[in-house]
């Protein structure tokens, strides 16, 4: 048993390691959706630790999601996505004092509308490269 966990654990942080930085993005934001959707789960179930710690993991995504931004190159476009996942962040926290799902659930099809966006890029660089 130990084996197998160990070799499920070496492949996990392979995943990770042989990503793309295309791939990578595309996985926070996965990881984002995921843990927004468990605190909207754990809020209707009246769960306030799985609440806090799922809308802390969301949060944290959304941080790295921040510091990823090139200013330098991307000037507007990263502009508007620090605009809406600094939006993102006060909605989940919104739901997370409020106790409410809707204001996260805006924060997820946000996420959701720019993942979708961004692997329509990831489709269209593959295509023309």
């Amino acid at each position: 048993m130990i084996a197998n966990l160990n070799g499920y654990q070496a492949y996990q942080k392979n995943k990770y390691e042989t990503a793309s930085p295309h791939r990578l993005i595309t996985m926070l934001y996965e990881g984002a959706i995921r843990f927004g959707n468990q605190a909207i789960g754990f809020i209707e179930h009246g769960d306030i630790e799985g609440k806090n710690k799922s809308i802390q993991k969301f949060q944290d995504i959304i941080y790295e999601l921040i510091s990823c931004l090139n200013f330098n190159e991307g000037k507007e476009i990263a502009n508007n996505l620090y605009a809406l996942y600094t939006y993102v962040i006060e909605l989940s926290t919104r739901s997370n004092l409020e106790k409410t799902t809707e204001p996260l659930k805006e924060a997820i099809n946000i996420i959701a509308d720019i993942k979708s966006s961004w692997e329509q890029i990831g489709k269209e660089v593959q295509m023309n490269g």
